[in-house]
């Protein structure tokens, strides 16, 4: 796993890209996306990670277009769970490995918005994650 600065959205079209995600899906079956801006560079990603989440749940799924979702909390009301975020690099890892990914690139999961601190997060990623992946940072 390397450390990057940057935005995230500059490594698209060379690398898988990995948004976090909750399991929250509204009445109409769209995917309430959080603070990120996928659901604008996509307008249908939030219905088609509902339609994951209502299908498979709250795991990590191939959203098309090199997106996967990788879940860090059950709901945007809730502080990020770690236990979910180690699964979710279990599950990414995995199905980097099945589809034999060269590069996925995440941000920093459950830290920024979700309130997290690095130093908590980062060991639960380096039990999973090899050189294929990058953990991106903005640049401040």
């Amino acid at each position: 796993m390397t450390e990057i600065i940057g935005n995230i959205w500059d490594h698209r079209g060379n690398a898988v890209i990995g948004i976090t995600t909750n399991r929250q899906v509204t009445k109409s079956g769209i995917a309430v996306m959080g603070r990120g801006v996928a659901a604008k560079l996509f307008p249908s990603l939030s219905a088609r990670l509902g339609r994951c989440l209502a299908e498979r749940g709250n795991h990590v799924h191939e959203l098309g277009d090199s997106i996967v979702s990788f879940p860090v909390e059950h709901s945007p009301f809730e502080v990020p769970d770690l236990t979910l975020i180690e699964r979710s690099a279990r599950e990414l890892a995995a199905m980097a490995d099945e589809l034999r990914w060269q590069e996925v690139v995440v941000p920093r999961p459950g830290c920024g918005g979700g309130g997290l601190s690095w130093k908590e997060v980062r060991p639960l990623l380096e039990r999973h994650f090899d050189e294929r992946f990058k953990v991106i940072s903005p640049a401040d």
